[in-house]
């Protein structure tokens, strides 16, 4: 099979998944996944779907598998690295959980839902300050709430030291 061919069946497959046939894209995946076994973006996908499904246990190895190196474009590693996480995070492996978002936080600072994710993987580990602090910067630097706005200074005050009282 040629990567032209690869590359139109994995764009058939994405199709099918956002029109909401996932199970359908999820065969046509595997079998991609079985002729290209060390290609990113068939890796990702691949991942996704399963996901999608509910089948964040299967997802994993495809997520550790379009990681590895640097095959993935910008913004598909950036889904990876939060799919990662997430399903870590869901799967009660808080650890991994937060070692991955971080990696993506690291990667891409400006991510929010990046952030996001990681807040709560870090509620999870019992890192609740730290926690916190990342959910009030992002509240902070992203709401156009005029009262949040209105106290901008303050919140990202206290995002440093919460337990800070006159």
């Amino acid at each position: 099979m040629s990567a032209q061919t690869k590359d139109e069946l994995l764009a058939e497959a994405v199709r099918l998944r956002e029109l909401g046939h996932p199970e359908q894209a999820r065969e046509r995946l595997l079998s991609l996944t079985a002729a290209f076994p060390d290609a990113p973006d068939v890796a990702y996908q691949t991942a996704w779907v399963h996901d999608v499904l509910g089948l964040e246990a299967e997802a994993v190895p495809y997520y550790e598998r379009c990681l590895q190196g640097d095959g993935l474009s910008e913004p598909d590693r950036r889904g990876a690295l939060l799919g990662l996480g997430s399903t870590y995070r869901v799967l009660g492996r808080f650890g991994q959980a937060v070692e991955t978002l971080r990696r993506g936080v690291s990667e891409f600072p400006d991510d929010g839902a990046l952030r996001t994710f990681l807040s709560m993987a870090l509620f999870n580990t019992g890192e609740h300050h730290e926690a916190m602090q990342l959910l009030l910067r992002l509240v902070a630097a992203t709401s156009d709430s005029p009262g949040v706005q209105a106290y901008r200074p303050a919140i990202e005050h206290y995002a440093g030291d919460l337990t800070q009282t006159a």
